[in-house]
């Protein structure tokens, strides 16, 4: 889990070293301080899965008749691990957002950047799935993929907008993690990762998920990017 969690960081930073020296890397850990962006950004950050989840609760509501199942944790202790966890969201924020989504945006374009990091992250993840210890262990791994996904193109969206902060998807990822047990999503004794069984809570997020990250893709900038979003040409000839 650990290895997991910061290797993409430390690889980006080795790698920036290696190309662009000492300048290149506190240019890239200088976006983990990034914090002046408008407040309107952090709202979206810390909001933006509550408000997924809290929908989903409703919407279940009225399709079944019954509220779904919500997480035992209290209201107020949420927005503390949200705050806590954050800075360590840098491990691998700085490796995905940071080094990888420029670079791909280079090629690729923003949108399609994000769609293609969505499902590197998502597949980044797979050995949790196999870890009994992990709330992932036995459930739907395809349905992950498609929730993180659409997660990627959100944070790439808040990524351009708020120009290169890392801080701020650091803050949204720490939400992911954090609040998306409002509402969970799993399934009670779940042993078939690769089967699409998944709860209707599940499928509800994804849905929800995937009609933000149309509305994201529809208004992705796909030229004229901000200058952090877009990396120097020569940046993406050596290995990434």
């Amino acid at each position: 889990m650990l290895l997991g969690a910061f290797s993409p960081s430390l690889v980006a930073l080795w790698l920036t070293a290696r190309a662009e020296g000492s300048t290149g890397v506190r240019a890239l850990l200088g976006r983990v301080l990034q914090w002046r962006v408008a407040v309107p950004w952090y709202l979206f950050a810390v909001g933006y899965i509550p408000v997924i989840k809290l929908t989903v609760a409703l919407v279940h509501r009225v399709a079944t008749g019954a509220w779904p199942r919500f997480g035992d944790e209290a209201w107020y202790v949420i927005p503390l691990a949200i705050a806590f966890s954050t800075p360590f969201q840098a491990g691998e924020e700085i490796g995905w957002r940071g080094y990888a989504l420029p670079r791909l945006a280079t090629r690729f374009g923003l949108a399609r950047a994000s769609i293609l990091l969505g499902l590197i992250w998502a597949f980044w993840h797979l050995p949790q799935f196999f870890i009994r210890e992990v709330d992932t262990y036995g459930q739907s791994f395809l349905v992950f993929v498609l929730q993180v996904t659409a997660l990627s193109v959100a944070m790439a969206w808040l990524y351009a907008r708020t120009r290169g902060s890392l801080l701020l998807v650091m803050l949204l990822h720490s939400a992911v993690n954090n609040a998306k047990d409002i509402v969970p999503s799993s399934v009670a004794g779940a042993t078939n990762t690769f089967s699409l069984n998944a709860s209707l809570v599940a499928w509800l997020t994804v849905t929800f998920l995937w009609i933000c990250a149309a509305w994201f893709l529809a208004r992705m900038p796909s030229r004229d990017l901000p200058e952090l979003v877009r990396t120097r040409r020569h940046s993406s000839v050596g290995p990434t």
